[in-house]
């Protein structure tokens, strides 16, 4: 039975790379591009190239050109760690580094692909659809040639406005509650945290994806049609509803970039993620059975 299972996923991935198989709703490829790519983007006058990483960073160097937008400018901390920030911090954020409404921003960082999928998150919830993240981020650019440099560029201050929230990508609290409640077999809890953090607790019913697994080891996002097999073998389709989380859901928006990136659209992001979820005592936590951990990885050795 285990044979067959594996013959048929197997299969399942021949039939996806091969372009056939069900079909993503949304374009696939948009969102992620290579630094290649990205450097050729930059001849564009309306192109903003952003560093995404700690500003302490930014400022003992960074890529010739870019400008500082940290994990610190887009967050709050209240009433939970790494909250999504209000319109009016974002405007000010973006409008101070020189995004505006008609800029393409391109984001990079050197961790994981994670801070440049959130800001990607963030712009794209407050109705900024031009913004792709460089895959592989600051290695992979200076890889390209790009010049790692001490001073920072002069920045002409622009106008960004911020569209009304995009509800439908970010879950709440009641939504995840509901879900474990009353499950609706078309929805899939995803945990992208490490198999040690599920291991000592996660939401009930959810399903462990490493979002680390999302790229490979040079940290450049793998490709379409391997994160479409992944997630598939994963019984994550298409028409699935996703909702993703990690402890304060920036390795959440990692995932989220790699699933969008590959054509799926119903997605959610639970923002306050583990830190809420398992701070309040009326919410149920599921840790999984050490025997029944123990036996499964006996069977995969």
């Amino acid at each position: 039975m285990k044979l067959r299972y594996s013959l048929v996923l197997f299969a399942a991935g021949i039939t996806l790379l091969a372009g056939c198989g069900p079909q993503a709703p949304g374009e696939a490829g948009t969102e992620i591009v290579s630094a290649g790519d990205a450097i050729e983007l930059m001849d564009a006058a309306n192109v903003v190239l952003v560093d995404a990483r700690p500003a302490i960073d930014y400022r003992n160097g960074t890529l010739a050109g870019s400008v500082s937008i940290s994990r610190a400018d887009i967050v709050v901390n209240s009433p939970f760690t790494n909250m999504l920030a209000p319109p009016q911090q974002i405007e000010t954020v973006m409008g101070s580094r020189g995004i505006g409404n008609d800029s393409l921003v391109l984001i990079y960082d050197d961790n994981q692909n994670m801070d440049a999928a959130r800001l990607w998150w963030t712009l794209k919830v407050y109705g900024h659809g031009d913004v792709k993240v460089v895959s592989g981020g600051l290695t992979a650019l200076q890889r390209e040639g790009l010049e790692f440099v001490t001073t920072q560029p002069g920045v002409q201050p622009a106008t960004f406005t911020a569209a009304p929230l995009d509800e439908t990508m970010i879950a709440t609290q009641k939504d995840v509650r509901d879900q474990v409640n009353d499950p609706d077999p078309a929805t899939v809890i995803v945990d992208t945290r490490s198999q040690e953090e599920f291991d000592e607790g996660t939401i009930p019913g959810a399903v462990c994806l490493n979002f680390v697994d999302n790229n490979f080891s040079d940290g450049t996002y793998k490709p379409v049609q391997h994160i479409r097999i992944r997630y598939i073998e994963a019984g994550i389709n298409y028409d699935n509803s996703a909702i993703l989380f990690c402890k304060t859901s920036i390795r959440g928006a990692q995932s989220y970039l790699a699933l969008y990136n590959a054509g799926y659209r119903d997605l959610k992001l639970y923002d306050a993620a583990w830190v809420e979820w398992s701070t309040n005592p009326m919410n149920p936590v599921y840790v999984p059975d050490p025997e029944v951990l123990l036996l499964e990885a006996s069977d995969n050795s």
